[in-house]
């Protein structure tokens, strides 16, 4: 009886704990997205701010003393060349390493070289933005001369070494949960190593592939400190990565750091970028969900 008592108690504490903490998460959640309206509402209201313009402006200069310009699209531009060329070095890199550990790599191997691997999610973002800033970008310079001290294409290797992790982890326990009925059944057809691996797991693993991928998007997206310290701040429209460009996070950071005050039309600009930061990483999750429902396998 006593036994009985104690579980129930055990569980039902358990279970407020789990409530509690989901209710922590939507709780914050929404005490974000109503400070982010708030804030950028205010910025809209401000003289001189349209938002037509704002999503339709191809200037961006909130500097004091300056004739202000609110266009959205070349933070937007900076940080979209950033995350490409990041992704150009995360999602390959990461899928071929995810295959090798997951169908070649011996146990030994595996063992070590997946945690190895996961470390570098546990670096600090300001120690890749150094890493840039010192090793990455001499080493460009020293190939192209035509290099800036701080340019994007620097930035984005950074960030595309720091996501790398993320689509390696992922993309390898997605294929690592293919059955082994499948492998079997390929090697069983004349199928060989390499066949089974591109033309049977891959694709049966393409959800958890394809969510991975976009987790690392939505992490190079959100990124601030690499960012910050080796991409530049001058914002402007630019096509060539060895340029400086300025991100939205890397304004976010410029403006919360300096001498804006904090009851000007500066100040509440960084909270409109913000909220267009939001949306973005917003649909991007909306856009995983949904592939990974598309692209879902169910096996029994």
């Amino acid at each position: 009886m006593r036994s009985k008592l104690a579980r129930r108690a055990v569980e039902g504490v358990v279970r407020a704990i789990l409530v509690g903490a989901s209710g922590f998460s939507i709780l914050t959640t929404t005490a974000i997205i109503v400070v982010l309206t708030l804030e950028t509402t205010r910025f809209f209201r401000s003289d001189g701010v349209s938002f037509t313009a704002f999503i339709t402006g191809f200037e961006w200069n909130p500097l004091l003393g300056a004739e202000k310009h609110f266009g959205i699209w070349p933070l937007i531009c900076g940080t979209l060349i950033v995350t490409i060329i990041a992704m150009l070095v995360a999602i390959p890199l990461g899928l071929f390493t995810a295959i090798y550990l997951s169908e070649y790599a011996p146990r030994r191997v595996r063992a070590v070289l997946k945690p190895v691997l996961e470390v570098l999610a546990g670096v600090p973002t300001v120690v890749y933005g150094f890493f840039a800033l010192t090793v990455i970008t001499p080493l460009l310079r020293g190939i192209y001369a035509g290099f800036e001290i701080y340019n994007v294409f620097s930035a984005g290797l950074a960030v595309g070494i720091m996501c790398l992790p993320i689509v390696c982890s992922i993309s390898e326990d997605a294929l690592r949960a293919v059955p082994t009925s499948l492998r079997e059944g390929a090697y069983g057809l004349g199928a060989t190593k390499f066949d089974v691996s591109v033309s049977v797991v891959t694709p049966a693993a393409l959800s958890g592939i394809i969510a991975a991928s976009l987790l690392a998007v939505a992490r190079a997206v959100g990124e601030t400190m690499i960012v910050a310290l080796a991409a530049g701040n001058l914002a402007r429209m630019i096509w060539n990565p060895t340029e400086q460009a300025q991100t939205m996070t890397a304004y976010m950071v410029q403006i919360f750091l300096g001498d804006a005050s904090n009851f000007g039309v500066e100040y509440y600009s960084a909270y409109a970028v913000a909220a267009t930061l939001f949306v973005m990483t917003f649909l991007l999750t909306l856009l995983g969900h949904r592939i990974r429902i598309k692209f879902r396998e169910e096996y029994e």
